[in-house]
């Protein structure tokens, strides 16, 4: 919680490239920490991949627009009492969500990872079946409101779900052990694995998308009103637009290490 509420003080609105005058600024609202989809940084700046892509669509879609930081737990609240003009935060485009709010068209995806300490619990595992039994009665980390949290409670019901506002208290937990092992988005999962804290721990069973569970979305857009249909229509072909010029595929490579919209081998 310590870190939201950092991002919160520290960051002012922070502005991003604009096109076309406009009469209003959109207001992006992002965790700030969740890397490296977006992260504070020592200076209170919001950074990371989706800070870079907002940079470039509000570019293209000629909008005024300004990042702030918004505590996960509230997001959807937030944009529908427009405290957020839209919300990027690797947000997955699910049936349940798109009740309350629409989604741009995807411009990335996030497979999810079950994560745990080198030989440990999870060493031999390598399907669903294994992880669901090694994990029997243990204690699994996940982020709260997520879809990860929904998998989880839906399919892991002979094991304890233990919530988290942040990937980094999370991680934090894994490390000290009070968890057996965590789920989350590969590409969050990639950064802790890099890092010192991370560096006995790995990757163990299925890479799990929307594709194996619908529980898991069909890619990651830019949370709306769903009376928005002007923007959703700027947003959308902005998007389209950094698809083909390969402009995505080429902040995903810098930010993640892969493109995980690239059509399978």
């Amino acid at each position: 919680m310590t870190k939201i509420w950092l991002s919160l003080v520290g960051a002012a609105a922070l502005a991003l490239g604009a096109g076309a005058a406009s009469a209003d600024t959109l207001r992006i609202c992002m965790e700030g920490a969740y890397p490296p989809f977006n992260n504070t940084d020592s200076t209170g700046k919001i950074i990371g991949f989706e800070v870079d892509v907002a940079n470039d669509l509000c570019k293209r879609a000629g909008l005024t627009c300004e990042i702030v930081a918004q505590d996960w737990d509230g997001f959807i609240p937030a944009l529908l009492n427009k405290r957020c003009g839209a919300l990027m935060d690797g947000m997955s485009i699910t049936a349940e969500r798109l009740k309350q709010i629409a989604f741009s068209v995807p411009y990335t995806d996030a497979p999810a990872w079950f994560v745990a300490a080198k030989d440990g619990i999870l060493k031999d595992a390598r399907t669903l079946a294994d992880v669901k039994a090694a994990l029997k009665g243990k204690t699994i980390g996940v982020q709260r409101s997520t879809t990860h949290q929904n998998f989880l409670e839906a399919e892991f019901k002979d094991a304890e779900i233990k919530l988290y506002d942040t990937v980094d208290e999370l991680n934090f937990d894994l490390v000290n052990g009070r968890i057996d092992a965590g789920l989350g988005d590969s590409t969050s999962w990639a950064s802790f694995l890099k890092s010192d804290s991370g560096k006995n721990y790995a990757h163990y069973g299925p890479t799990l998308t929307g594709k194996d569970n619908p529980l898991f979305g069909q890619g990651i857009g830019i949370g709306l009103r769903q009376e928005e249909k002007e923007l959703k229509a700027k947003l959308d072909t902005a998007i389209e637009s950094m698809k083909a010029d390969g402009s995505l595929s080429k902040l995903a490579m810098q930010w993640f290490g892969y493109d995980p919209l690239a059509p399978s081998n």
